[in-house]
């Protein structure tokens, strides 16, 4: 019979959609076969990857269970599939998949962003190996503590300094080396002193709201792989495999992680963050610094700016790749003007994977084989003083004062 019922399906899929199996033949799952993975980065509605999908584990696993006995295709209950085991890790966090809206903005999501973070990091406990989970839930509460509180960083734009401190840098770049070298300072900047005055509620409402969506988006794809690692092992990663849900290099990752040999552990781990970083949220950092002709990119210039993971030995974001922009001095001598502040901007993908190659992933990996006790108090401190602890946001007008004051020139 079950045979039959493959032989069946296999022939609709060739026909046509999906959402034409027969209801006898599935059993009736028809409903929820073939549905296409709408909201799988959680940036069209709230919930899970379909809204016709139920979200609980215990209804969704009754229905996967009746798609595999009834020899159904893995892609034909791929999206099925995910919202299960997307419930399975909601529910195991203490998250409601259901009212997870992260249009909401950050206010109403304080409670899921903590959460999900303290359940990366319990992940890191519960297994060595998994690398990835113990420095996304460290740095996601870095970046989250940072640009959180909505209201509060519209205190800061209401607060005089941010504006003035940048124009600032501006000045002291122009008087050490001439008007010439302003241009090349970053366009991030440039925007700031530019259109610090234009930036209302609405806009950092917008833009807060969007690293909010980015947060649920990695987890809804992470987070039920991670799941099934620690509860199923490498057969439930193959079965989401074959449906089609993450490619090949992805689960030769997790082959790679449940290697026991560090180096490939490293691999795999470094794998998955470029999964995070480049298929989950590339897009989404594109469209946050493309906000508003200049706007979008002070933000995200603030953020490079003001970024300091607490990963152990990784320096604030500012320190990595600083501005030097050489050139001739009025009198004819070469000369190269230093100014500390960044050269770049992480919400660009070949930036931001050059920091986290060079930075984040050998000292997070330093840290985990070598000074793992210490690593393990770290991620055992409340999550709740993780957070508030990294909040450097307050800190900008202060760093800008700093990069006015310390902008300097050397001639050879």
């Amino acid at each position: 019979m079950r045979r039959l019922v493959a032989a069946a399906v296999a022939a609709v899929m060739v026909a046509g959609p999906l959402h034409q199996v027969p209801v006898a033949a599935a059993r009736g799952l028809d409903q929820y076969l073939g549905l296409p993975l709408t909201n799988r980065l959680s940036d069209v509605e709230p919930g899970g990857v379909h809204r016709e999908l139920p979200t609980d584990s215990e209804t969704l696993g009754r229905l996967v269970d009746q798609a595999r006995r009834s020899g159904l295709p893995e892609p034909s209950y791929a999206a099925l599939l995910l919202q299960y085991r997307l419930a399975q890790a909601t529910e195991e966090a203490g998250i409601d998949l259901a009212a997870w809206n992260p249009f909401d903005g950050f206010t109403a999501n304080r409670s899921n962003m903590l959460k999900s973070y303290r359940y990366y990091e319990d992940f890191q406990l519960a297994r060595r190996e998994l690398q990835w989970a113990g420095m996304g839930g460290q740095v996601g509460g870095d970046f989250g503590g940072g640009i959180a509180d909505i209201e509060w960083i519209t205190q800061l734009y209401d607060t005089p300094g941010v504006q003035e401190s940048a124009r600032q840098v501006f000045s002291a770049v122009a008087d050490a080396f001439g008007p010439q070298a302003v241009a090349q300072l970053p366009g991030g900047l440039r925007a700031l002193a530019d259109h610090a005055e234009a930036i209302t509620t609405e806009d950092l409402y917008w833009f807060v709201t969007r690293v909010v969506i980015m947060q649920k988006a990695i987890f809804s794809d992470l987070m039920p792989m991670h799941y099934v690692y620690l509860h199923e092992g490498m057969g439930g990663l193959e079965e989401m495999h074959r449906a089609g849900l993450f490619p090949d290099e992805i689960m030769e990752a997790w082959r790679d992680v449940a290697s026991g040999d560090a180096d490939h552990v490293a691999r795999g781990n470094a794998v998955l963050l470029n999964r995070e970083q480049g298929w989950v949220v590339g897009g989404m950092w594109d469209d946050v610094r493309g906000y508003k002709d200049g706007l979008g990119e002070a933000f995200t210039f603030l953020m490079t700016l003001a970024g300091s993971p607490s990963v152990a030995g990784v320096p604030p974001l500012r320190e990595h790749s600083p501005v030097t922009i050489s050139g001739v001095l009025p009198d004819g001598r070469t000369a190269t003007l230093h100014t500390p502040i960044p050269d770049w901007d992480w919400s660009r993908y070949e930036q931001r994977w050059d920091f986290v190659t060079t930075q984040l992933l050998p000292r997070y990996r330093h840290q985990s084989e070598h000074d793992w006790p210490a690593l393990e108090a770290t991620l055992r401190v409340p999550y709740e003083q993780q957070f508030e602890g990294a909040r450097a946001t307050s800190r900008i007008p202060e760093i800008l004062g700093a990069v006015a004051r310390s902008t300097y020139i050397t001639v050879p």
